[in-house]
């Protein structure tokens, strides 16, 4: 791999998540720099991960249930 830059997979491995949505981030441009080579993703070794954007709280759980 180009120098200063990682793969997919050793940046899953990492950061404790699967490689498919490491893949998913870098094609919604959440990680900074990472750049496209054919089917391969390059990301920079010091990218930062992103905020995590999921609901962990239960606040929108049965959200289409009105309350009476």
């Amino acid at each position: 791999m180009i120098e200063s830059y990682i793969t997919v997979n050793a940046l899953a491995e990492k950061w404790g998540l699967s490689p498919r949505t490491v893949q998913i981030m870098c094609a919604e441009g959440k990680i900074d720099g990472a750049v496209k080579f054919g089917r391969s993703w390059a990301i920079p070794v010091d990218a930062e991960r992103p905020a995590d954007g999921r609901v962990f709280s239960g606040k929108y759980k049965d959200w289409r249930k009105k309350e009476e």
